[in-house]
């Protein structure tokens, strides 16, 4: 599945729902949606993304997703069912996180207080660490687990998987999100 740029540019601040469900043990938190996600309402849904391969390497999944043309029921059911869920700190899609406003990220920081005090998840792993550092006020921060919690969650920054995040390959992907993982009592298949 393709998309014109002027296809994705009409998702340009739209919203994608959050996925999320009962038992969630694991949210991971991007920092807003791109143009593709919204286009097919599926997080990290660009082609060039690496999340999903990562989770599969982590052994986070037990099947490999492909979400460029949208996730299916069934994909997103085994997410869930794995206990991981994905929300975004800001909501509104653009071409590039660095069109959000520092204000969007404080905001988002806020709103995800409330998301993490509702659901309840074990750890919340922030997928990013400037959008991390200006979202929390934390210029000094570093990837892994942070000394402060988040609503009673362990709270880790992780590696943003985007393919524009070139320092970073599906495998040290796969070992920070697998850590994430393991903090929030998740057990890796195979």
């Amino acid at each position: 599945m393709g998309f014109t740029r002027a296809e994705l540019e009409s998702y340009r601040g739209a919203e994608v729902p959050d996925l999320i469900g009962p038992g969630v043990r694991l949210l991971f938190v991007g920092i807003n949606p791109g143009l593709w996600t919204a286009a097919t309402r599926t997080h990290f849904a660009h082609p060039g993304n690496r999340f999903y391969p990562a989770l599969l390497a982590a052994g986070l999944l037990e099947h490999p997703i492909d979400p460029a043309a949208g996730m299916t029921d069934p994909q997103r059911a085994e997410v869930l069912a794995r206990g991981i869920g994905i929300t975004n700190l800001a909501p509104r899609a653009t071409a590039r996180a660095d069109e959000l406003t520092r204000d969007e990220l404080r905001a988002g920081r806020v709103r995800l207080e409330e998301f993490v005090a509702r659901w309840r998840p074990a750890v919340v792993a922030v997928a990013g660490i400037t959008a991390y550092r200006t979202a929390f006020g934390r210029p000094k921060a570093r990837t892994g687990e942070q000394p402060e919690d988040l609503a009673g969650a362990r709270l880790w920054v992780v590696p943003n998987p985007s393919g524009l995040n070139a320092h970073d390959t599906v495998r040290s992907l796969a070992e920070a999100y697998r850590a994430a993982g393991a903090a929030a009592g998740l057990t890796t298949i195979g």
